[in-house]
């Protein structure tokens, strides 16, 4: 779907914010750390819906610098960042982002656009950008307005641990079922739920969404979540950690509806190629399990070596190829794997078919070379589709 976007903007302030463009280049990311730095001091509340791993390690801020970037080289026709504004206003909606937290995110940008270029900018050009905010910001509430309204529920609704289960070294499954009894929503292969986590010690909430890794229609909802690692100054595996160490079979897990646009399209006649590294399996798996009776799917699994590869018990048949980096002697001796190293293109030609639909998920390093290896083979773009978590990187 194309979201039509008709500006409201005049003719002067379009070409004042086009012509901010190659400020916003080489200062953008500075804007944006100034930006979260600002808003978090002055509003730490909204810490409970951020993901603070990635405002550390910087995703978020450039992420945002990247977006802002966009709009204003597309103010003449802001129809054109409608595609990746449907896909961040998934995200928003599943972490419950409403109107009313825009002016203050309006408010925070623009006074960062002050206080780092300082004199570079002067008042017609912040007036012109508190405009432009306006007309994007709406831009997604109207997209959101209408998700929203289509969600199976909004907000969050408790969901009981029914059954823990070790896949492997690194990923455990969790199957859950409705608090109270109710039904299961309806979600497509390929969507994620969000995870609200309260975790003793750590003064704001944390949100996390994590792909379903079943197939719809089963008696739960399954995710399967990596041990991430992390440090103390930069706790990444803090979600998966605590869900893995301290989570437990009866234990009440806050979920939002399920979400996204990375999903299985069941419509499709082409052959379907699922390419999963490590955890990005998960979305695929429900992709696999939802499709496989019904065309001809190829499943391509790498992982670093049997011992981390997850949910492998369920991928079967004469279409699934398995890679591993760094075999084990076990691996090597029980004949676990069809390929040793990386998938790379040469390989990749001689076991899948060229008129295919390809989805994949992994590693951001996995995600480049498989979305460069598809193009360098000439698969339309149309049917490449991937999912990746937290901001998009260069992919």
């Amino acid at each position: 779907m194309t979201t039509q976007v008709t500006s409201r903007l005049d003719e002067r302030t379009r070409d004042i914010i086009k012509s901010t463009v190659p400020v916003l280049a080489e200062h953008g990311e500075a804007i944006t750390t100034h930006f979260y730095k600002r808003m978090f001091e002055d509003h730490p509340e909204l810490k409970n819906m951020f993901n603070m791993t990635h405002q550390k390690v910087g995703k978020q801020p450039r992420a945002l610098a990247n977006a802002v970037y966009a709009a204003a080289q597309n103010i003449d026709d802001l129809s054109a960042i409608a595609p990746a504004a449907e896909t961040i206003a998934e995200k928003h909606v599943n972490l419950n982002i409403q109107p009313e937290h825009y002016p203050i995110v309006g408010e925070y940008l623009l006074k960062a656009i002050k206080e780092v270029l300082g004199d570079a900018v002067n008042d017609e050009i912040i007036t012109a950008w508190g405009e432009a905010y306006g007309e994007i910001a709406d831009v997604f509430i109207q997209i959101e307005k209408k998700k929203y309204a289509e969600s199976a529920w909004t907000g969050y609704r408790n969901f009981n641990v029914e059954k823990k289960v070790k896949e492997s070294e690194e990923i455990t499954s969790f199957y859950l079922l409705p608090e109270n009894g109710g039904s299961l929503p309806f979600y497509r292969p390929g969507q994620y739920i969000g995870l609200k986590a309260d975790i003793p010690g750590y003064p704001y909430t944390q949100l996390r969404q994590y792909s379903l890794s079943d197939a719809p229609g089963e008696e739960y909802l399954r995710i399967s979540v990596k041990r991430e690692s992390g440090t103390d100054e930069l706790p990444a595996g803090l979600v998966s950690t605590w869900l893995h160490d301290q989570v437990q079979e009866g234990d009440v897990l806050p979920l939002s509806a399920p979400a996204g646009d990375f999903y299985l399209d069941e419509s499709g006649k082409l052959p379907v190629v699922l390419l999963s590294g490590g955890v990005g399996v998960t979305p695929l798996m429900s992709m696999y399990k939802k499709i496989r009776e019904e065309r001809d799917v190829y499943f391509i699994h790498a992982a670093r070596n049997g011992g981390v590869h997850g949910l492998k018990e369920e991928m079967s048949g004469s279409r699934t190829y398995v890679i591993y980096e760094t075999p084990s002697e076990e691996d090597k001796t029980m004949g676990a794997f069809h390929k040793a190293g990386y998938v790379d293109l040469d390989w990749l030609r001689t076991v899948v078919p060229k008129e295919a639909d390809f989805y994949f998920c992994g590693p951001e390093g996995f995600m480049r070379a498989m979305n460069g290896s598809l193009h360098e083979w000439g698969i339309p773009e149309e049917n490449i589709n991937y999912e990746f978590f937290g901001p998009k990187g260069n992919i």
